[in-house]
């Protein structure tokens, strides 16, 4: 969980794969309305975000009841939205990819190809509830390199399994 650009899909991706998991993206479960809103440079509302939400938490609820290891790269910027995708299941933890609005800033300016503007980075940052007593979340800050921030995730979380190379994101 994180804003964007914070390195949710980065990652995500070397953790599953650590994991022997399945990795999926947030982005993927957003209905056409919501990336045409965010392409036009609007922030979502709660209400844009509720059926998203549940499509997530429909497709973890089917990861566990497969027995299937899984990281889902997700912003999960608020409490009451973690709240709905662990929707009492307390096998689901977070990862907090945490980092100042300036770091992010840079990181934004220099992706390509994704359809998030930067200009809505200020309002990730207003929606953004850290989290707090009586989560199951690892926060890792994001000036540590990906290998690191990997290794103290999965020691955190105890993912089993040694460290690995970290690939470099694509795109």
């Amino acid at each position: 969980m994180g804003v964007s650009g914070s390195g949710k899909s980065t990652i995500g991706k070397q953790l599953a794969r650590r994991m022997g998991g399945v990795f999926a993206d947030a982005d993927s479960f957003h209905p056409p309305a919501n990336i045409e809103k965010m392409k036009a440079g609007h922030p979502l509302t709660d209400a844009d975000r509720w059926p998203w939400l549940d499509a997530m938490a429909a497709q973890i609820g089917q990861w566990l009841a497969d027995g299937q290891p899984a990281v889902l790269a997700c912003s999960a910027l608020k409490r009451m939205y973690r709240d709905r995708l662990v929707d009492g299941r307390p096998q689901v933890a977070f990862l907090y990819l945490s980092g100042s609005e300036a770091v992010i800033a840079t990181r934004l300016a220099n992706r390509k190809g994704h359809f998030m503007p930067p200009s809505l980075l200020r309002s990730q940052f207003e929606t953004l509830e850290p989290p707090g007593d009586g989560e199951r979340v690892v926060t890792v800050d994001i000036r540590h390199p990906p290998r690191r921030i990997i290794d103290i995730a999965a020691r955190r979380l105890g993912v089993p399994g040694q460290p690995s190379a970290v690939q470099p994101p694509s795109g």
